[in-house]
């Protein structure tokens, strides 16, 4: 989906007006038992998250959940957090695998409801590390059920980059690349706001003296600085990426080289013989972790239990890791999984947990008693940037 000046600023504005701040409406129960199933499950999930075999017959965990359980899956994908909180906002959807920068602002609007883990036998087997993660867990109560995580890498055309790119700085900076041509036009950034911690992210090693220490908590002096990097860095790209696709076409046609990514697309592009590899860059990288989260109206709760259930078998987090390039909640899927191999959860990156600056909503409140720039001024603000030229 691709959106014009005007249609992003409706988009955002109508993502924005969910409040920032847990709400404090009528006490919601959560469900007591499963029933049997409806007969149907819809979800809002990333790009390549819920495969059924149509892309690759390898990778399929829709099929046999639909025949043991006699709910069909029925998937609507999403480009961006920002999307998905809008998708849910709509309603209409059971599911949604929600990053931690759209988690809490769902939580916040009071668009999902509480999950009683005690339906959920698998909980256990969960990564102790995602069990209570602040992006899905609000005042001891769970929103969410952890489905993978992983950073967002910085992807590379290896026929350019002989020897691998150590810093955010090609798509930051424009520079003379190794193959003696500017990385002018030849870059790509994210197309959402929650890029903006990107950005950031590289400034606090490149500049220390701003003081950056965390990228989603940014005072005035520190937004502006990465604002007018971000600024700077439009006149290097010239398409804004949200469509992993669209992002794998590109890089297959439109002469890119270097650009911010998820390994789903690495994947992809390495499976079809592209001369592309990623790296995390000495700067260290933002990153996601997932958790399917649960309409406050859904009509298909039955179906809904029985799907995060049956996320967290080792089978399906080992398959799905391999597939998107991601980490499993499911430690117990390191092990034994054919298509991961054994060797694939350290790969992914399972040990680089704590050097990861996870996606969550800036907020104006910051630690320290500081006042932060929200997530408003983050979005209207790339809205801005990516408009120009």
């Amino acid at each position: 989906m691709k959106f014009d000046s005007y249609k992003r600023v409706v988009f955002f504005t109508a993502v924005l007006s969910i409040a920032l701040a847990v709400t404090c409406g009528k006490k919601e129960t959560k469900v007591s038992e499963i029933g049997q199933g409806e007969g149907e499950v819809s979800i809002v999930a990333w790009p390549g998250y819920i495969e059924r075999g149509e892309t690759d017959k390898g990778y399929d965990w829709v099929t046999e959940f639909e025949k043991n359980t006699g709910c069909k899956v029925n998937v609507k994908t999403a480009a961006t957090s920002d999307e998905m909180v809008a998708l849910m906002n709509e309603g209409g959807f059971d599911l949604v695998t929600a990053s931690g920068d759209a988690s809490l602002r769902l939580v916040a609007g009071g668009k999902v409801q509480e999950i009683n883990i005690d339906l959920i036998p698998s909980w256990k087997n969960v990564d102790s590390r995602l069990q209570n993660a602040p992006w899905h867990t609000v005042d001891g109560k769970h929103f969410g059920v952890p489905y993978q995580w992983g950073p967002n890498v910085l992807m590379y055309n290896t026929k350019v980059f002989k020897k691998a790119p150590t810093s955010w700085n090609v798509v930051f900076e424009e520079q003379v690349l190794p193959d003696g041509k500017s990385n002018k036009g030849r870059v790509q950034a994210f197309d959402g706001p929650i890029y903006i911690a990107d950005a950031a992210l590289f400034l606090k090693v490149a500049k220390p003296e701003l003081g950056i220490q965390d990228p989603y908590e940014l005072d005035e002096k520190q937004y502006t600085a990465v604002i007018e990097l971000l600024k700077k860095q439009r006149q290097l790209v010239p398409k804004y990426w949200h469509d992993a696709m669209v992002q794998v076409d590109d890089f297959k046609k439109e002469g890119l080289v270097a650009s911010s990514t998820w390994p789903f697309q690495v994947n992809l592009l390495v499976s079809e013989k592209q001369p592309v590899s990623s790296i995390v860059p000495v700067e260290g990288a933002t990153g996601w972790a997932d958790s399917t989260m649960l309409h406050k109206d859904s009509k298909h709760v039955n179906c809904a239990y029985k799907w995060m259930e049956h996320s967290l078998s080792p089978k399906v987090q080992g398959d799905l890791a391999s597939w998107f390039g991601s980490v499993p909640s499911v430690p117990a899927a390191c092990k034994g999984n054919a298509l991961l191999g054994d060797t694939g959860c350290a790969v992914n990156g399972f040990n680089n947990f704590e050097k990861i600056s996870f996606w969550r909503t800036p907020k104006e409140d910051c630690s320290g008693g500081r006042k932060c720039v929200p997530y408003k001024k983050w979005a209207e603000d790339y809205i801005s940037i990516i408009g120009s030229k």
